[in-house]
């Protein structure tokens, strides 16, 4: 089944300190001539709406808008938090929210995997999330219901604790089902051996390729 049947919004994070990488942004990182941000949207291109969470990205295409988490670098619940802020304001509010982290290259083939699981099983919890095939999950990969994640959003800042919290805190109340996606589709560029091993560079984007990374 296609990923278009889906009816879902998008969260592209963006907004990390990139520590591990001296600093450098990983959304402007390239792969094979296209920055890992347009690789993400691209990825979630199906999305009715879709928001990236991070510094100021520069202009976007349509249906995509930008924010930031407060105060910067308050972690990825909070970035979720802003995230769904923002689509909220934007008319989002489908059932499904895609949520992505924007330092995986090869990402697409995990949301597609993902979103025909979702779609073919007709899942009754809060969403699915990506696993790799040595049984790790990968929490920035997921299908979460939209509602859910607003329910826990509201639960961790109850609790003082959506400043500086993790996705495992944020997730820990939702149902969710793993989901094993193809080989390589979740792995990310935490460190420059990440980046070397995965063909990613520091390079310019090929101008050809149009916004949403698509070649």
């Amino acid at each position: 089944m296609e990923q278009n049947r889906l009816d879902f919004d998008a969260l592209v994070l963006a907004g990390g300190r990139s520590s591990r990488l001296g600093g450098v942004p990983k959304q402007g990182l390239v792969f094979e001539g296209a920055t890992l941000l347009q690789r993400s949207l691209a990825a979630c291109s199906a999305a009715s709406l879709t928001a990236v969470v991070g510094p100021d990205p520069g202009p976007l295409p349509a249906g995509v808008v930008a924010c930031r988490e407060e105060p910067e670098f308050a972690g990825p619940a909070a970035a979720v938090a802003a995230g769904l802020e923002a689509l909220g304001r934007a008319g989002g509010g489908r059932d499904f929210t895609l949520v992505l982290a924007c330092d995986m290259p090869r990402v697409t083939g995990a949301v597609q995997a993902l979103a025909e699981s979702l779609a073919l099983a007709g899942y009754a919890g809060d969403g699915v999330m990506a696993c790799s095939e040595d049984g790790t999950a990968q929490m920035l990969v997921g299908f979460y219901r939209t509602d859910g994640l607003k329910r826990a959003v509201q639960e961790l800042a109850s609790r003082g604790r959506l400043i500086d919290g993790s996705m495992r805190s944020l997730l820990a109340s939702l149902d969710l089902q793993l989901v094993t996606v193809p080989a390589g589709t979740t792995a990310d560029v935490d460190t420059w051996d990440d980046a070397a091993a995965l063909g990613v560079d520091a390079g310019k984007p090929d101008v050809r390729q149009d916004r949403r990374g698509s070649s």
